[in-house]
C-alpha cells in the first residue's frame, strides 16, 4: 500500500521534469536526446519499469522524502532502452521463424512492426531465415502476372483466324459476300481494288469472283445448288409406289373445227354458249369418268394466236385427240397441232368431226393427214382415227375406247403418297378470291394446307376447288384443280411443288426470283443500221389487261408479230385483272393505248378516265384487238401526199397599180392556173417563195381561172419581189393515208 501511495505522489507531481515525461508523443516514436526526457519503450499508454540492469532507484530513499528529486543519467537510458528493444525484436522474430503465433496479433497494431520487419545482423545470421513465409501482396502479384500470361495464351488462340464455310451462289452483293465471310466490307473492296477492279458496296459479283475472294480470306467456299437443281432433285426422288393414274388428253385442232362441241357432250355440259365469237381463249380442263376409269381432257384455242396455249398443252399431255372437221380439212393450226403433238414426242388419236353434214368427207381427211406422217389403221397405219358427230352423238364412245385403249397400252403410273407436283394451266385474279391458279397434278396428292412454289410465286393451299366447282380437301394426280392461296398470279406453264415448310417455300421463290433478276440483260447495244439510221419510228404504246394470264401472253405474242418500217408497238404494262386507276393514270402519262381484253375497269377508273379524257377499250375476240392496235398504228403513219403540177406562168413585165402594189404580168405557158391554186415562184432554178395566189386580172378584169396562151396580170399573197423572167409554178396536193 505504501509503495502504491508512493507511486501516485510521484505521478502526481508538479515538478517539470516530470511533465516532459507524462506527455509523450501520441505516435510512440522515441524523441530525439536534447528534448525529451524519457522514451516510451513499447508505444503503449502507460509507463513500464524496464527490466534488466539498467536505472533503478534505491529503495529506502525513493518516495520517502518530498525533497527527493530522481535524477536520471543523460546517456544510459537511451542506451538501454536501444539494445531492450533489439533484444525484443530478435526474441519476436525468432518466435514467428519457429511457427511460433504471436499472441498481441489480434490486440493493437504495434508501432515497431516496420521496423520488426527489417533484416537485422542476427535474423541474416540465422540458418531459419530461408523459411520466411511470403506476403499476401506477393501471392496477390504473383497470381496476377500467371492470370495475365494465361489471358495472353487464349488471346494468341482466339485470335487465330476462323475458317468458315461460305455459301456462294450464282450472284452475290459485296455487302453479303463479306457478311458471309464475316470480314468487313471495306476490306473486301479494298482488295477488289488492290486487284485493280472498282467495286461498291452495292456491287454485284459473279459466282466464280466471290469463290476466289472467299479462297483468298482464307474461308472455305461451297457453291449454292440453283433453284432448278434443287427442284431436280426433289422430282427425281419421289418415284416410288407407283399406281396407275388417269391418262391427261388435249384436245387440239384448228379453230371451229367443234373441239370444245366434242367435250360439252363428253361430259354433259354447255361451255360454247359462254364462249365470245365460239372461239375458245383460255385453256379449260375438266374430268371424265369412263366407268371404272377417269379421263382428264384439256381443251386447247384453236386461233392462230394461242400458239404457245398449245405448245403447252402438248408438253404436260399423255395423249393428243386432234380434232378435224369432215367438211373443212386440214388448216394452218391442224398442222401446227401435229407438229407441237410430235415435238413432245405424244401419240395422237384423230376425231374426224362433223361427219352428219352432206359435205362431209371423212376419206378426204384421211388422205390430206397422209401428208403430215399420220396413217389411219384401215390404211395399215398405226394411228386412230375415229368418225364422230359432236352435235348427233356419233360415235363418241367409240373416240372414248380409243383413248382409253391407248393409255393402256402407255401404262401410266406415278407415285400417288409424296408431295404432289403439277403444272400451271391459267392464272387469273379473281373479284373477292384474289389470284388463282388453274393445275393439273401430275404426281403425288394435293392436299389442303400444303406449302408450295409456283414459279416465282409461292403460298400455301386454302381450298382447292375441282373442275365442278366443287371444294375438295385433297387432289389425286391427274386431276384438274383450282388453288386459292397463292402469293401472286402464277405464268401459265409454270411448275407446281409442294414443299415440307414454308421457309422452304419462301427461300426458293426468293433465289428464283434473285436468279432471273440477275439473268437479265437491261443494256441495248445498238447496230450500226440502227446507230446511223435518220429514221427514228414512231411508237404506239400499249397497256394490255385481260383475264387470265394464257390471254395476256397471247395478245403479247400476237403484238409482237405487227411489224412495220415506220411505226411499232411498244407494250408498256400487260398484266392480269380489272382496270385500276393506276392503269388510267399511267396511259395519261405515257400517252398510252388503253385496252380491257374480257375485263371491265373499276367505277373508280371509269370515272378517272371520263374525268381525264381516256377512252378504255374494251374488247371479248382476240383478233378485234388486233385489228384494233393496227387502226391504232395506222393513224400515226404519215400520210402519202402527191403533187401535180396544174399550170405554169412565165412574167413578162411587172406592173405598179394603185391600191394592189406590183402586178406580175405574165403569159400562161402550160396547163391553166385558178384563182385558188397554190403557186412557187421559181427564179434561175430556185424556190424564192410558195404560198397561194391572191388575184388575176385579164384586161383589167378579175378572173377565176387563165388557159394556156392567155395573158394575165397575177398578184401573190404576201410577196410583191417579181422580177422579169420568174417562173410562176401552179401545183396542187393531194394526200391518201396508209394502213398497216
Amino acid at each position: 500500500m505504501e509503495n502504491k501511495k508512493t507511486k501516485l505522489t510521484i505521478s502526481g507531481s508538479p515538478k517539470k521534469s516530470f511533465k516532459d515525461f507524462s506527455s509523450p508523443k501520441p505516435q510512440g516514436k522515441n524523441l530525439s536526446s536534447s528534448n525529451r526526457g524519457f522514451s516510451k519503450p513499447t508505444g503503449k499508454g502507460t509507463f513500464k519499469k524496464p527490466t534488466g540492469s539498467g536505472f533503478r532507484p534505491s529503495g529506502s530513499n525513493f518516495g520517502k522524502s518530498p525533497n527527493f528529486k530522481p535524477k536520471f543519467p543523460s546517456s544510459s537510458p537511451s542506451t538501454l532502452s536501444d539494445f531492450e528493444r533489439r533484444k525484443l525484436a530478435e526474441q519476436r522474430a525468432t518466435k514467428r521463424l519457429k511457427g511460433d503465433t504471436d499472441k498481441d496479433k489480434k490486440g493493437k497494431v504495434d508501432t515497431n512492426k516496420k521496423r520488426d520487419a527489417k533484416l537485422t545482423v542476427s535474423r541474416a545470421l540465422s540458418d531459419e531465415i530461408e523459411t520466411r513465409e511470403r506476403s499476401l501482396a506477393s501471392v496477390k502479384r504473383a497470381r496476377q502476372k500467371e492470370l495475365k500470361n494465361s489471358n495472353k495464351d487464349e488471346d494468341k488462340e482466339n485470335l487465330k483466324p476462323v475458317k468458315r464455310d461460305v455459301n456462294i451462289p450464282e450472284a452475290i452483293t459485296v455487302r453479303e459476300l463479306a457478311n458471309r465471310m464475316a470480314e468487313q466490307s471495306s476490306n473486301v473492296i479494298k482488295y477488289l481494288f488492290g486487284m485493280g477492279v472498282t467495286v461498291t458496296i452495292n456491287q454485284t459479283l459473279a459466282a466464280d469472283t466471290a469463290e476466289f475472294l472467299v479462297k483468298e480470306f482464307g474461308h472455305n467456299p461451297i457453291r449454292e445448288e440453283k433453284a432448278e437443281e434443287i427442284i431436280q432433285k426433289i422430282k427425281e426422288s419421289r418415284t416410288e409406289n407407283l399406281k396407275n393414274r388417269a391418262p391427261i388428253i388435249t384436245v387440239m385442232g384448228h379453230v371451229d373445227h367443234g373441239k370444245t362441241s366434242v367435250l360439252d357432250v363428253l361430259r354433259s355440259a354447255n361451255v360454247v354458249s359462254g364462249e365470245f365469237g365460239g372461239i375458245t381463249q383460255h385453256i379449260g380442263a375438266y374430268q371424265v369418268e369412263n366407268g371404272k376409269d377417269k379421263l382428264t381432257f384439256i381443251d386447247t384455242p384453236g386461233h392462230a394466236a394461242f400458239t404457245e396455249m398449245r405448245a403447252r398443252g402438248s408438253k404436260l399431255t399423255d395423249i393428243v385427240v386432234l380434232v378435224v372437221a369432215a367438211d373443212d380439212g386440214v388448216k394452218p393450226q391442224t398442222v401446227e397441232s401435229i407438229n407441237h403433238a410430235k415435238a413432245a414426242k405424244v401419240p395422237i388419236v384423230v376425231a374426224i368431226n362433223k361427219c352428219d353434214l352432206p359435205e362431209a368427207d371423212p376419206q378426204k381427211i384421211k388422205n390430206q393427214l397422209l401428208e403430215h406422217e399420220l396413217i389411219a389403221e384401215d390404211l395399215s397405219g398405226d394411228t386412230l382415227m375415229v368418225e364422230i358427230s359432236a352435235k348427233t352423238k356419233l360415235n363418241l364412245d367409240k373416240l372414248v375406247e380409243a383413248i382409253s385403249l391407248q393409255a393402256e397400252i402407255l401404262d401410266l403410273k406415278t407415285d400417288f403418297e409424296s408431295k404432289a407436283t403439277g403444272v400451271v394451266l391459267e392464272s387469273k385474279i379473281d373479284v373477292g378470291r384474289g389470284p388463282v391458279a388453274t393445275i393439273i397434278v401430275t404426281s403425288g396428292t394435293l392436299k389442303r394446307g400444303d406449302f408450295f412454289v409456283s414459279g416465282l410465286k409461292w403460298g400455301k393451299v386454302r381450298a382447292i376447288i375441282n373442275d365442278k366447282g366443287k371444294n375438295i380437301d385433297k387432289a389425286p394426280p391427274a386431276t384438274p384443280v383450282e388453288i386459292l392461296g397463292i402469293n401472286g398470279a402464277a405464268k401459265s406453264g409454270d411448275d407446281f411443288i409442294v414443299l415440307d415448310t414454308e421457309k422452304e417455300a419462301k427461300s426458293l421463290s426468293e433465289n428464283r426470283a434473285q436468279e432471273s433478276k440477275d439473268g437479265k440483260n437491261p443494256l441495248s447495244f445498238a447496230s450500226q443500221e440502227s446507230a446511223f439510221s435518220d429514221k427514228s419510228s414512231e411508237e404506239l404504246n400499249l397497256i394490255i389487261k385481260s383475264d387470265v394470264h394464257g390471254s395476256s401472253e397471247a395478245i403479247k405474242n400476237a403484238i409482237t408479230q405487227i411489224k412495220h418500217d415506220e411505226v411499232k408497238p411498244k407494250i408498256i404494262l400487260a398484266d392480269i385483272g380489272m382496270v385500276t386507276e393506276t392503269d388510267v393514270t399511267l396511259a395519261k402519262a405515257s400517252n398510252a393505248v388503253l385496252i380491257a381484253f374480257n375485263v371491265k375497269p373499276s367505277k373508280e377508273a371509269k370515272k378517272l378516265a371520263e374525268n381525264e379524257g381516256i377512252k378504255i377499250s374494251s374488247y371479248n375476240i382476240i383478233y378485234e384487238v388486233l385489228d384494233y392496235i393496227k387502226q391504232k398504228m395506222s393513224g400515226l403513219l404519215s400520210p402519202d401526199v402527191q403533187e401535180t403540177i396544174t399550170g405554169t406562168a412565165q412574167v413578162l413585165e411587172i406592173f405598179k397599180v394603185s391600191g394592189a402594189g406590183k402586178v406580175a404580168g405574165s403569159k400562161i405557158t402550160e396547163g391553166e392556173i385558178t384563182s385558188t391554186s397554190d403557186v412557187r415562184v421559181i427564179r434561175d432554178g430556185a424556190i424564192i417563195y410558195t404560198g397561194k395566189i391572191s388575184t388575176i386580172f385579164r384586161e383589167k378584169n378579175q378572173v377565176k381561172q387563165v388557159s394556156s396562151g392567155q395573158e394575165c396580170g397575177i398578184t401573190l399573197k404576201d410577196y410583191m419581189d417579181f422580177q422579169k423572167d420568174d417562173t410562176i409554178e401552179a401545183f396542187s396536193v393531194t394526200s391518201t393515208e396508209r394502213s398497216i
